[in-house]
Order: C-alpha cells, then structure tokens, then sequence
C-alpha cells in the first residue's frame, strides 16, 4: 500500500524510455507537409496508443494526439447507452470539436444526455470554450470530463477556460488508477495474453496526486 503523499508532490516523471535517454539525437530532418486532417473513430484502440499517449506525465513531447473516450447515455423520448473513442490527427482540429461535429451535432428536447469523457489531456482554449458554449446552450446536457494529463496548465488563458467550463456546469477531474483501468477495459484492445491485465506504471498514482492538486488549485 503506498504511504501518504506528505507536502507538495513532485511533478511528474517525463515518461522517457531509459534506452532512449542518451541515445544520439537523429539529425534534423526537412519539416514536412503534412497530410491532411481526419478524425479516427471507432470501438477499440491498440494498446501501444494507450500506454503512451494517456500516460499521465508532466512533458507531453511526441503525444500530439488527443484520444477522447466516451460513454454517452439517453434518457426520455430516446433512451440507450453508446460508447467510441475518437482520435484527432494532427491540428487542424481536435477531437473535442469532432464529438460536437459528428458523434453529438445536436442535442433533442425531450431527451436528457448523460455524457463520460476520458481524454488523454485536458482541452485547450478554443475547445473549452466550444465545450463551455454548447454547455449554456444545453441544458439537458450534463458532461464529465476526466483527463490524464493537464494541457498548458500553467497558461493564464487555459486556467480561465477551465473555470469557465466549471461554470458552464462541466464537471473536470483528474483520471485516477481506476479510470485508467476502465479505459483499459472497455476501449482497448485485448491482445494475447493481456486480456484482463491492466499494468500500471510506476507512478500513475504519484502523477495523479500532482496534478489533482493543480486542478483544484485552478478551479477554486
């Protein structure tokens, strides 16, 4: 069992691979253009995407996706319980936007949508505020968001976009142990011999308590 977090917590190891640590930096190649934008949506994703891309450090080098997981539940004239992921490809848009855009473009009077986000980051400014305005327009809308990680936290511009989706009725957490377990579960896929496995790495829960004292820090 670990012991009690005593003081302020250290923020988050980076995630780096040892062997990679002091291996020669590549030369710099030529920038390329890059393809053009689309949204990945499915069931399931490969589980080398989840360990590296919802792995909840403070340096987020290389992870320049954003997977969003979600669980939306109906209530009323329409009732059923659908789950997906989406994943964004590049930065002409992000997933947040495209579970507005193509999962949920509208919601119907009559009907109550109860909806779970598991992100691998928090949101940046312009989707918090897409999320903070379709909150006040939705009242039948209620909407919890748990992050792996806190994108840009320390920006005055991200800290004020995440009080105004608390305002707006959003509630935000930080994913812990067992919400790492359920995206596991339910949104990965099980290759051999890891069905049922989930591994955490060594300092999930130290990370997880970093950066919950940051998000309450933010929204008081």
């Amino acid at each position: 069992m670990m012991a009690e977090q005593q003081g302020n917590p250290e923020p988050p190891k980076n995630g780096q691979d040892p062997e990679t640590e002091n291996a020669e930096k590549p030369e710099k190649q030529p920038e390329e253009e890059l393809p053009p934008f689309e949204i990945v949506t499915g069931s399931r994703f490969p589980s080398f995407f989840f360990k590296f891309q919802f792995r909840n450090v403070e340096y987020s080098s290389g992870r320049n996706k954003t997977f969003l997981c979600f669980v939306m539940d109906l209530q009323g004239k329409e009732t059923g319980t659908f789950r997906g992921y989406l994943e964004d490809e590049h930065i002409a848009a992000h997933a947040e936007e495209a579970f507005f855009n193509n999962i949920l473009p509208e919601c119907k009077a009559g009907v109550k949508y109860q909806v779970t986000w598991y992100v691998s980051s928090s949101p940046c400014v312009g989707c918090a505020e897409r999320i903070t305005a379709v909150l006040k327009k939705n009242k039948n809308l209620r909407l919890m968001l748990l992050v792996g990680r806190l994108f840009m936290w320390e920006e005055p511009e991200i800290q004020d976009s995440l009080r105004k989706m608390k305002a707006a009725g959003c509630k935000l957490k930080i994913m812990g142990p067992q919400d790492f377990d359920f995206v596991w579960q339910n949104f990965v896929e099980q290759e051999e011999g890891q069905e049922g496995a989930f591994m955490p790495w060594e300092d999930i829960q130290e990370n997880f308590l970093y950066y919950e004292e940051k998000l309450n820090e933010i929204l008081q």
